[in-house]
């Protein structure tokens, strides 16, 4: 089986480093414009890039972990061609991803000014080990708040609420107790609506569940990718 990775909202690849580290044979994505490129402008549109990035691979057994928008593409992806995926691991997603507009204000203010927004990213990844911490924000930096509002703007527009339940993949349904971007109730949709998921809610960990409590989510993978096999 081959793990790929798909990161959310204006991040990369970097956003799972634990796990990059933990499953050796994964892979990594950083969508277009994160920050090499055009970002998509659409979940559909970052669906076809993901394909064609696979396809370009000749990856085979392909289990798609997607957090945050990066989840939004992988339901996509598994609605639209369930029969190129082994299964979906959903980290901090839903069925729909409205954005708020504090979010999308912040991002317009950081056009402006990027030290500001840079801290505002900063506080949001306050629970991550400080090294790792850093290297996020330099990459915020690099991939910018114009690219993050892009995301935000594709994410508004995401809605599956009435087809998600069409998904038969086997699916892992992941979510952090104190997520206010992509809350608890979220992941209870999925899972009550993906026929045979499964889902973890750990305690204390917020929208970035899967950099604060890596141990735990790397487990989580585990068990999951175990039942595959």
């Amino acid at each position: 089986m081959k793990l790929v990775f798909v990161h959310g909202a204006g991040e990369s690849s970097l956003s799972f480093y634990y796990q990059l580290r933990h499953f050796r044979n994964s892979k990594g994505i950083d969508l277009p414009g994160h920050p090499n490129g055009e970002p998509c402008t659409s979940i559909e549109g970052y669906v076809e890039w993901v394909r064609g990035f696979i396809a370009a691979r000749r990856y085979k057994d392909v289990v798609l972990c997607g957090h945050s928008m990066g989840g939004a593409i992988a339901q996509l992806y598994a609605l639209l061609y369930p029969e190129e995926l082994k299964g979906i691991v959903l980290i901090g997603t839903g069925a729909r991803l409205r954005v708020h507009p504090k979010y999308l204000k912040e991002c317009e203010n950081g056009l402006s000014d990027l030290g500001q927004w840079i801290e505002t990213r900063r506080a949001n990844y306050s629970r991550i080990e400080p090294d790792i911490q850093q290297a996020l924000l330099r990459k915020a930096a690099e991939v910018g708040p114009a690219v993050k509002l892009n995301d935000f703007l594709c994410c508004d527009k995401f809605d599956i609420l009435n087809r998600v339940q069409e998904i038969r993949l086997p699916t892992q349904v992941v979510c952090g107790s104190e997520d206010v971007m992509t809350f608890v109730k979220y992941t209870d949709y999925l899972a009550d609506r993906i026929q045979g998921s499964q889902k973890v809610i750990l305690d204390g960990a917020t929208h970035y569940v899967q950099l604060e409590k890596y141990g735990e989510v790397n487990e989580t993978i585990e068990r999951f990718l175990a039942r595959l096999r």
